[in-house]
């Protein structure tokens, strides 16, 4: 027992070291455990990402992988746009490897800002929400319940909100990420999720009126609105003008759909009807993520138009290709590498990204990924049989194609990485599996982005409206505590009060509401 737990300790320095060098940050050993065996991309399960898995022998093959292989045999293509031998060839695929070099990373990386010791919660979330966003907040919601009123009535019970009742609301409906409460009413009511300490700072039928009203831009513009998104559109402007003001990311970043439902033990409660209703998202968020910190440093909201759009969003590589592109308009020329899952993964979107000094490591499906330009023989699996961290490679001038076998086959196109340098992926379990370094760094980053979702979770507020525009509100408003409770973290500030991230959602909450001051209002 003894000699197991030496090896796994010396396993795991071994894997802190290799991820240090990867530029990985030490947190990644830290509240999420010290396994990457959930992340999907990092799994050695064949049904995580093989397409084409290879039953081990003894094992019968699976169905699927009888058709492809029927298919394969009948001279059936491989995914569409894919080349052949010698097609490939003629495209300048070869197997005759060299070495890749990516040039130093052209620009600082932390706050951009110095944050004084005494900062608080507050003074972190109003870096990306200050105080005239609040005010503008007031104003839009006073205007349009004017308007709604001049329409359908006066409501006897109504009055201006202030800055102060709008700060406090903030704070009510974020208090639901704390308390990890179902509805925010449930503060006022006499149940569990009851709250008398902040309930004392308004009343429910207050909070019902603000709610009611409650509004980022109360009118359509008359010209240049983003269709669906105009009443949320300036806020996100914003909040995207801060991100990139307060932080400079580090030089490995990944772009992809962060968890944005609720806290998973939470899901795994729900009715089945419950499920099905919280699914029923109108919008799809990408970000683009600092994988050192989980700083996020830029968000792209996407409106779904019809009941399958969700559908026909993820089968749209051509989609995903403009949504990468939005995310890194503003790091070009600074030697970023870019981490990618397979919906955004294509040769064309590598190649465009290489002339503005970007590079790229994504995985590959061919499901998932738009697979022109690639060759047939790299995405589709041979008759015999590999072994574990067994790895084939091609090269297009600095692109690699990489075919690495894990009891499954996983693809990988990079410009990042020289495919002659070899990594190791090590897992407590299993110990030791050779791959090339491009894998190992994907991995290392996936993973370490798949284990923030635990902690980002933190901050999910669960209050749910049913207008979209106010679900990407609060969303925004969950990112932007992430971000803040980052710099807190990175500042002299967690030096002097070391919140944890409920500890600083707590504090942040109780700014919010001016707890020193405890006279409610009605």
């Amino acid at each position: 027992m003894a000699e197991c737990g030496r090896k796994a300790l010396s396993l795991l320095e071994a894997a802190r070291s290799r991820y240090e060098s990867l530029q990985i940050s030490d947190d990644v050993f830290g509240e999420s455990g010290d396994d990457s065996s959930d992340n999907l991309f990092y799994s050695t399960s064949g049904e995580s990402d093989s397409d084409h898995y290879i039953a081990e022998t003894g094992e019968e093959e699976q169905p699927q992988n009888q058709q492809r292989r029927a298919e394969k045999e009948s001279g059936h293509s491989g995914p569409p746009g894919s080349l052949s031998h010698s097609q490939a060839e003629e495209e300048g695929w070869t197997g005759a490897l060299q070495d890749v070099t990516v040039p130093p990373y052209k620009d600082t990386y932390g706050p951009a800002q110095k944050m004084p010791d005494s900062a608080s919660a507050l003074d972190f979330f109003q870096l990306f929400v200050p105080d005239n966003c609040i005010q503008n907040m007031v104003t839009q919601t006073n205007m349009y319940a004017k308007k709604f009123q001049e329409r359908f009535g006066s409501d006897e019970g109504w009055r201006p909100v202030t800055a102060q009742e709008m700060k406090a609301f903030l704070g009510f409906v974020i208090s639901t990420s704390v308390q990890r409460c179902e509805s925010v009413l449930s503060i006022w009511s006499s149940g569990f999720f009851s709250n008398r300490s902040i309930a004392l700072k308004m009343s429910q039928s207050r909070f019902e009126k603000i709610l009611k009203y409650f509004h980022i831009v109360a009118f359509r513009p008359s010209q240049g609105s983003n269709q669906g998104l105009y009443k949320i559109q300036p806020f996100l402007d914003s909040l995207q003008q801060s991100f990139s003001c307060t932080f400079r990311p580090s030089q490995t970043q990944v772009l992809h759909e962060p968890l944005i439902d609720e806290d998973p033990v939470f899901i795994t409660t729900c009715t089945e009807r419950e499920l099905r209703k919280r699914k029923k998202r109108k919008f799809s968020l990408w970000v683009r993520q600092c994988t050192s910190t989980g700083f996020i440093c830029q968000i792209s909201v996407h409106l779904k138009e019809g009941t399958d759009a969700l559908s026909a969003l993820k089968n749209k590589p051509q989609l995903h290709s403009l949504v990468a592109k939005q995310l890194c308009q503003n790091i070009s020329g600074k030697s970023t590498i870019i981490f990618t899952g397979p919906s955004i993964t294509n040769l064309s979107l590598f190649t465009e990204f290489s002339k503005q000094d970007i590079f790229c490591c994504g995985l590959l499906s061919t499901r998932k990924s738009d697979c022109t330009g690639l060759p047939q023989s790299m995405l589709m699996c041979t008759s015999t049989s590999a072994q574990r961290g067994q790895s084939r490679v091609m090269m297009k001038g600095g692109m690699s194609l990489i075919s690495w076998y894990n009891k499954g086959h996983f693809r990988f196109l990079t410009n990042a990485y020289s495919p002659n340098k070899q990594g190791m992926i090590i897992k407590r379990k299993s110990g030791e599996v050779p791959c090339p370094l491009a894998v190992e760094a994907f991995a290392a980053h996936l993973s370490y982005i798949c284990k923030y979702d635990d902690k980002y979770s933190k901050y999910f507020i669960f209050h749910k409206p049913n207008k979209t525009w106010q679900q990407v509100f609060w969303l925004s408003i969950s990112i932007a505590i992430n971000n803040a409770y980052i710099l807190y973290k990175m500042s002299d500030a967690y030096s002097a009060k070391r919140y944890s991230r409920a500890q600083f959602g707590e504090r942040l909450v109780r700014e919010l509401l001016d707890l020193d001051d405890c006279s409610p209002t009605q």
